[in-house]
């Protein structure tokens, strides 16, 4: 079955992670939960009128307002941290293995973010090294409108590769009030008023004990949004007309291979989705990445990317964190999580030579032109029409010169910016609210640092 034919994401965690319950959870490394200090990050010039406060730690200085044990912040044209002198040994037993292992670990605690818009979901994203023999594991605290604290949940345990260990989210974490859905924190109960107002982001970095590896973080960061329920939203006035030059990849003719990874690539929109921009940035993949690909399957770095993002947990290659931290996996190139609040946000990147990827749910009738439905799928925005309308190329095409599609801005627009829809049984189902994957150098340029400031991000 299709992406296009399988139940709504956020369905399918719900379902597997009610079975979860039943079930042990896995096992979390014994990491000692060190207070950070209660002082906010510097917030000047951050606060959005969007509904969606995306903040970020990448230069030395922000690596300095953290509470490290085990960790030093390093300087350089891509500031960051490494593990300097472990803060001690933990083991990890592998859920998906039954393999454990001793560790060498070191933390870094983030401070206090309070959110320019209290949230009912945010969404942590990250960019690393991470040599074989090291992992990292990232992790969200915080505080709630009626003043009580989240428990340390775990957003993501994360290797570039899958040799040490398996690339996993963490299912079962809840508190009764908020619970975490793979990727994303969110309120269990947004109509009771609750919000999280405040948080903080742990980073704990692995290594082999003994040895000299370390991982290497350059940005940490997360989107808190209260995107208010709504089945449409204002139109856009089109403002641009522009394509970028964006190589095309089709999911479909991937059909049968590695289905190990998600089903092999029927349901790989999303990864299909990132190499197109990875590769639209200059990024490539070496020989040695690809030699485990049968020579004789077409476009063998999709592949390379599937297996890259897929989540063990989720068992599927749609988590949205791994996306952009796969991304970031190449030279000087980096990438977030967030939500953006119109296409007019689009036109803005677009100008400034930046493709997005954006996550839409629709029937076949709401998207004239793309010939099927779907409860969750993934395209690349990669410029407008003269009529304002979207040039997308969409990896649920038949090949890769089928890629390319138009679609009516105005419908477009709806489906990808909306919280809630009714599906093919006629039933209210969820829509995104406007998520995107940005991926961009990491040293932008004037223009292209103006362009994501503009919508949120810096």
């Amino acid at each position: 079955m299709s992406r296009a034919e399988q139940p709504s994401r956020r369905t399918v965690l719900a379902a597997a992670c009610v079975a979860a319950a039943a079930v042990a959870q896995a096992v979390v490394p014994a990491v000692p939960a060190a207070a950070a200090p209660e002082t906010d990050t510097e917030d000047t010039g951050r606060a959005q009128t969007r509904p969606v406060d995306y903040c970020s730690w990448t230069t030395h200085g922000d690596w300095e307002t953290g509470t490290a044990e085990g960790v030093v912040a390093v300087a350089g044209n891509r500031p960051g941290v490494v593990i300097g002198t472990p803060a001690g040994t933990t083991s990890y037993t592998d859920p998906h293995t039954g393999t454990t292992a001793r560790w060498e670990y070191g933390t870094w605690t983030g401070p206090v973010h309070r959110l320019t818009v209290p949230a009912t979901e945010t969404i942590a994203s990250w960019n690393a090294d991470t040599p074989a023999g090291t992992w990292i594991q990232v992790e969200l605290h915080g505080t709630y409108s009626d003043g009580t604290a989240t428990p340390w949940y775990v957003m993501g345990r994360w290797a570039a590769g899958d040799q040490d260990i398996r690339r996993t989210s963490v299912d079962g974490q809840t508190d009764g009030k908020s619970s975490i859905w793979t990727d994303t924190f969110a309120i269990d109960d947004a109509t009771t008023g609750l919000r999280l107002t405040s948080y903080q982001l742990r980073l704990t970095l692995y290594r082999k004990p003994g040895t000299k590896l370390t991982p290497t973080v350059w940005r940490i960061g997360a989107m808190g949004s209260d995107v208010p329920d709504r089945f449409t939203v204002p139109a856009s006035t089109p403002g641009l007309a522009r394509e970028l030059k964006v190589p095309r990849y089709s999911q479909e003719i991937h059909k049968g291979q590695y289905p190990e990874y998600d089903n092999g690539g029927e349901a790989w929109c999303s990864p299909t989705s990132s190499q197109m921009i990875v590769e639209y940035w200059g990024g490539r993949p070496t020989p040695a990445q690809l030699a485990w690909v049968d020579p004789s399957y077409t476009d063998p770095q999709v592949c390379l990317a599937a297996r890259s993002t897929y989540d063990y947990q989720y068992a599927g290659c749609g988590n949205w964190p791994f996306n952009a931290a796969y991304a970031a996996t190449y030279k000087d190139l980096q990438g977030v999580i967030t939500r953006l609040g119109s296409l007019t946000d689009l036109e803005t990147l677009i100008a400034a030579g930046i493709p997005a990827i954006t996550s839409q749910s629709f029937l076949e009738s709401e998207l004239t032109g793309a010939g099927y439905g779907t409860s969750g799928h993934l395209m690349t925005v990669i410029g407008f029409t003269a009529d304002g309308d979207v040039i997308a190329n969409d990896p649920f095409s038949a090949d890769d010169d089928a890629v390319r599609r138009v679609y009516p801005r105005r419908e477009f627009e709806n489906i990808w910016l909306r919280t809630k829809r009714y599906n093919a049984s006629g039933k209210v189902a969820s829509g995104t609210g406007g998520v995107c994957y940005l991926y961009f150098p990491a040293c932008p340029t004037a223009s292209q640092r103006k362009a994501l400031a503009a919508v949120g991000v810096r």
